[in-house]
This record gives structure tokens, sequence and C-alpha cells, in this order.
């Protein structure tokens, strides 16, 4: 019998070993790489779809908490105050003053008969 250089007990050869070894780790890596990369994505997906749940529970608590200040207010709020009586020398004072913004052209005659018919009103 015969033996083949290289060859061996009729196996592959040390070269055909080391090709098939670096095939099935280049296989293997890129596989890997793949699989990383998919469970990553996943993973970033899942983080932020939790964010987005949790910002949107807290925008949800938040409205609650306004409609709930805003009733809370609203029962509380005092009702407006009359406006106070003005006393004769303020009611002189702002009609002076209209006077002088009629006299210096800032004002219409119009304007300045709608402003005293208010201030009189």
């Amino acid at each position: 019998m015969r033996r083949r250089f290289g060859r061996g007990r009729g196996g592959p050869g040390l070269l055909g070993t080391v090709a098939r070894t670096a095939v099935i780790a280049g296989t293997a890596s890129a596989v890997a790489g793949k699989v990383g990369a998919g469970q990553e994505a996943a993973a970033r997906r899942d983080h932020q779809a939790a964010a987005d749940r949790q910002q949107l529970q807290e925008m949800q608590m938040q409205a609650r908490v306004d409609a709930q200040v805003g009733a809370a207010m609203d029962r509380q709020a005092p009702p407006p105050a009359a406006p106070a009586a003005r006393s004769v020398d303020d009611l002189h004072a702002q009609l002076t003053k209209l006077g002088e913004l009629r006299q210096a052209g800032l004002l219409t005659d119009d304007e300045f008969a709608q402003q005293k018919a208010r201030l009189l009103g």
C-alpha cells in the first residue's frame, strides 16, 4: 500500500483542515455579528418604546394634575372685586390728562368723548 504525501490516514490534509476551519470561523463570525446587531437593534427599540410609554404616562399625569388644580382654583377663587369708587380728585386728574392729550393732538374729539364717557360712565 502506498501512502500519499500529506494525506495521512486517508483524511484531509493539513491545508484542507486549515481552509475548512477558516471558512467555519468566518461564517460563525458573520452570523454572530448579524445576531448581535439584531439583538442590539431590538434592545434599542425596546428602550425607545419604554421611554415613549414613560413620557406618555408623565404627560397624562400632568394633565390630570392640571385639571385638578384648575378645578380647585375655580372652587376657591373669590368673586371679582367691584371697582373701587373713584375719588373726585382722581377723576379730575384723569379728565385733565385726557384734555391735555386732545390739545396736543394725540386724541381726536371722538376719542376724547369716548374716554370721557367711559370715565364718567
